[in-house]
């Protein structure tokens, strides 16, 4: 089944490991065969990965992008997700996170990877009331 982006004008995304950016005007990619794609909205630099839920969702995104270097990934995968689950009581996400490592473990890593946004937004709305804590000058 094709895939089809409709692309604003220079919006980027990654497909199979390249960059590539629209030109100036709206335009419309047909994929007719599998290929990873990644819109600009969806990828994370590495700069980004400062919380728990990110640095799960970091290494997946890695795998979906680079499949023959996906096992180099996943130990970190395990180990984060590992840890996000040991400290969370909700039984919704940790349904989510069960269901992120099915994908991983089936190689479905766009559908682990889409997943992992609801652990990002369920991070994000317990984190938005906190404040950072700022050491006190000596």
């Amino acid at each position: 089944m094709p895939l089809k982006l409709s692309l604003r004008p220079g919006e980027k995304f990654v497909l199979n490991g390249a960059v590539v950016q629209n030109g100036d005007r709206r335009g419309t990619l047909v994929l007719q065969n599998k290929a990873s794609v990644l819109r600009e909205k969806d990828i994370m630099q590495v700069e980004e990965v400062i919380t728990p839920s990110r640095r799960i969702y970091f290494p997946i995104m890695m795998m979906y992008l680079d499949e023959n270097s996906a096992s180099d990934f996943h130990d970190e995968f395990i180990l984060r997700l590992s840890e996000f689950m040991s400290v969370i009581s909700n039984k919704d996400i940790i349904d989510t996170c069960i269901n992120i490592s099915k994908y991983v473990i089936a190689g479905e890593y766009y559908k682990a990877l889409m997943l992992s946004r609801k652990l990002m937004t369920y991070e994000d709305e317990r984190l938005r009331d906190v404040s950072p804590i700022v050491p006190e000058d000596s």
